[in-house]
């Protein structure tokens, strides 16, 4: 087993209420799971995440991916001292997908002092990768004004 990456206690249900009112909550965005490493997060596949083919709009991926990313960022480090913000989002859509949720889970290739880069994987609901994205965030200096 992977030795805990997280500051604290990973608060997803206070993740999950932060979310309300914001384009996380207008996508379905939820946080699922936490790991020792990783951050899982569901979206649904319906009208509100489909573009006008009826498959996921690639746009909803990247969401979902930015939002796993900006949280398990977030859980990393000390609030009181820190704040994490993105600077890069890329994303390879490898599967369409017209329904059901899909699946991300956020795993972090670096954490460094000031930066962090995170892998997030996106999967259909019978387990095919549907998009593979990296993000990077910054992490800056101050308490986090987010939460």
């Amino acid at each position: 087993m992977s030795t805990p990456i997280w500051f604290k206690d990973v608060p997803l249900a206070a993740g999950n209420a932060r979310g309300a009112g914001s384009l996380i909550a207008h996508l379905g965005i939820e946080l699922l799971e936490a790991g020792p490493d990783y951050l899982k997060g569901r979206m649904p596949v319906d009208a509100r995440t489909v573009q006008p083919a009826g498959v996921l709009h690639g746009g909803a991926s990247v969401a979902l991916a930015e939002t796993l990313a900006s949280w398990a960022a977030t859980f990393v480090v000390d609030p009181a001292q820190h704040y994490c913000v993105g600077l890069e989002i890329n994303a390879n859509h490898t599967r369409a997908v017209r329904d059901g949720d899909v699946i991300g889970t956020a795993r972090a290739l670096h954490l460094g002092r000031r930066t962090q880069v995170w892998e997030v994987l996106i999967h259909d609901d019978a387990g095919r990768l549907a998009c593979v994205s990296r993000v990077t965030m910054a992490v800056l200096d101050g308490a986090n004004p987010y939460l």
